[in-house]
């Protein structure tokens, strides 16, 4: 790992190069309750990633894995959140990139391509589909499950999947309970409508969280939908087929 700092606050961050020779950079973008390895390493995205040609960039987001935690909620809006993104970008003097998130990471990507798009080659929304727009991300309940004394206390199905989550992984809950709160900002359907980059959406049919890529597609000029067959919200991100439908995607575009 190597950290660097983004207006005063630690960020981690692993910088793979390519396989062979480097078609481009990608940036990956976790989830939330996740980091960079649980969502992009276990899942053998960067060896495939690499593989194909790319420098892969992944941090792990404030709050998350290795970079500090923060406990105000205003700490963690999804703006602030990209702009970590950039100052990282910045850092290792990347100009533009490919960028991939998943779930929250897929909205801190979104937020990028609305406000930052010179800096963005394409971008790549998993796990969030036309809740983008609808809503205010995950389901509520999931802070307060985060702060029970026990996963005994809850009891809804999310939350307690967080929670089961963020035991497993020994996330440091506060922090996280912040970060849900401060995260729950949409992007306004007029804002996607002026996205000028490729996008690529890709969510699980059994995905119950990040609603319809198709109606977000609609909206954004330009952009392609994908439906992982057979996969819920965990389980799409990490799916052969989403892997080959973003490496076809990176390969035609300019």
């Amino acid at each position: 790992m190597h950290f660097f700092y983004s207006k005063d606050v630690s960020i981690a961050y692993v910088d793979l190069p390519a396989v062979g020779e480097e078609t481009g950079t990608i940036l990956l973008v976790h989830g939330f309750a996740s980091s960079h390895r649980i969502n992009w390493v276990d899942t053998s995205w960067t060896t495939r990633l690499t593989e194909a040609g790319f420098r892969v960039v992944a941090l792990d987001n404030r709050g998350h894995g290795q970079s500090e935690k923060l406990y105000r909620p205003e700490l963690y809006t999804p703006l602030i959140m990209a702009e970590d993104v950039v100052a990282l970008m910045d850092h290792l003097g990347i100009s533009r990139a490919d960028i991939m998130g998943y779930s929250m990471g897929a909205r801190i990507t979104a937020v990028l391509a609305c406000h930052f798009e010179t800096r963005v080659r394409s971008a790549l929304l998993g796990g969030l589909g036309i809740h983008l727009v609808e809503g205010n991300g995950l389901p509520p309940g999931i802070a307060e499950a985060l702060e029970a004394s026990s996963l005994d206390e809850v009891t809804e199905p999310v939350p307690r999947m967080f929670r089961a989550f963020a035991d497993r992984t020994g996330s440091d809950r506060q922090a996280l309970a912040a970060c849900m709160r401060g995260s729950r900002q949409g992007v306004t359907r007029e804002e996607v409508g002026h996205i000028s980059v490729l996008v690529h959406i890709a969510v699980g049919t059994k995905d119950d969280i990040a609603g319809d890529p198709h109606a977000l597609a609609q909206l954004i000029p330009g952009a392609v939908a994908f439906d992982i067959s057979g996969r819920d919200h965990n389980l799409a991100v990490g799916d052969r087929s989403h892997k080959d439908a973003v490496l076809a995607f990176l390969a035609r575009r300019p």
